[in-house]
């Protein structure tokens, strides 16, 4: 999903130059209706591309119709270089957006910074549907992240190669796997850590000291002779993956669900494990001057008709449990799945995060 996020969608040019007359009319001539409408609105971060444009498309202008609230968009990579530019923004007094979408391990990065405004939950009382795995908090309980989307990477394979369903994550160490796997390259996006104590060490506990992580990535290590490809261009593995080339490895759902609905001979299996479950939050920025106008914001989109309208439109899977939302089986599991998800401990990322790139290297993708 990462790489279809990064596609940043262009808007014209000429689209942007008539927008920013309209506010310079509206200064040298004193039209207060014009400036009145540009007040009444959010700037927000949604990762580009396709992400992006389902977002414009089927989201935000609900949001505008529910609220009178307009949005402007702006494309956001989803990793550090926008906690960057969020954080060099803020020393010098300014957001770039009012709100945006956060990865967890950025959400906690962020939070050591003090980047994000620290929220009411009284002023938003939908985000009372919201899973308690996907809220964020300071270390004084206060909120400052609410679940946006989540999404799934699973054990994805070519039914033309590999005819029956893979049921476990062993079956990236068996032996007849030999030179047959894509692998995600990064310590810190794959999550590999996490499967290999989930389905090796009974749990992720084991990933509470560094010797554990020794011993998990000494056990991970045994993957590397089936590895064809540790992939960061996921578009390069997409392709290996529908031609038969590379037959199996970690994928996004979402994405295997479209390419299998488009025809490909690609299946997409959630473990026994469970599937990977990684996530974006809702942030906003401790120098946007529109905390109000976010509250309602991240209220409308915790609301569980809003997250089955995302698991429709965008293919992410729901925030809220999903009892309280009216998808359908077919729809559920064309995003999301029953059996109890590995969720990161992204905990380990931020705190370890030189000494596990630094190990990861010489152990697994050397």
């Amino acid at each position: 999903m990462d790489d279809m996020k990064k596609g940043i969608s262009r808007r014209s040019v000429l689209a942007g130059i008539a927008g920013g007359s309209a506010v310079a009319m509206a200064a040298i001539t004193g039209f207060p209706g014009i400036l009145k409408a540009q007040e009444k609105s959010l700037k927000i971060g949604a990762y580009g591309g396709y992400f992006k444009d389902s977002f414009d498309k089927h989201i935000f202008p609900e949001f505008t119709k529910a609220t009178g609230i307009a949005v402007e968009s702006v494309a956001q990579p989803t990793g550090e270089a926008w906690l960057v530019q969020i954080e060099q923004a803020a020393r010098a007094g300014k957001a770039p957006t009012d709100i945006s979408m956060i990865s967890q391990g950025m959400m906690q990065r962020g939070a050591a910074a003090d980047l994000w405004a620290k929220l009411d939950a009284a002023k938003m009382p939908n985000v009372a549907n919201v899973m308690p795995a996907y809220l964020n908090k300071y270390a004084d309980g206060s909120l400052c992240g609410v679940g946006a989307v989540t999404w799934y990477i699973t054990l994805v394979s070519n039914t033309d190669v590999i005819k029956e369903a893979p049921t476990s994550w062993a079956e990236l160490w068996k032996p007849e796997r030999a030179e047959q796997l894509g692998l995600l390259a990064l310590v810190s996006n794959s999550f590999l850590l996490d499967v290999t104590a989930k389905t090796h060490f009974g749990g992720q506990d084991i990933l509470d000291t560094e010797e554990g992580i020794m011993q998990v990535m000494d056990k991970l290590a045994e993957v590397k002779k089936n590895v064809q490809l540790w992939y960061r261009d996921e578009a390069q593995f997409e392709q290996a993956l529908k031609s038969g080339e590379i037959p199996m490895g970690q994928y996004y759902h979402d994405v295997a669900g479209l390419a299998a609905a488009d025809g490909h001979p690609v299946r997409s299996t959630f473990p026994k494990e469970g599937g990977i479950n990684d996530s974006g939050s809702w942030a906003v920025s401790g120098k946007s001057e529109k905390i109000e106008m976010a509250h309602e914001f991240i209220d409308f989109m915790s609301q569980p008709e809003i997250q089955a309208l995302l698991s429709r439109k965008v293919g992410t899977s729901p925030t809220v449990a999903r009892a309280k939302t009216d998808l359908t089986d077919a729809e559920f599991a064309s995003v999301s799945s029953e059996i109890e998800p590995i969720i990161p401990r992204y905990d380990i990322y931020l705190q370890r995060a030189d000494w596990l790139s630094q190990k990861w290297t010489e152990l697994i993708v050397s």
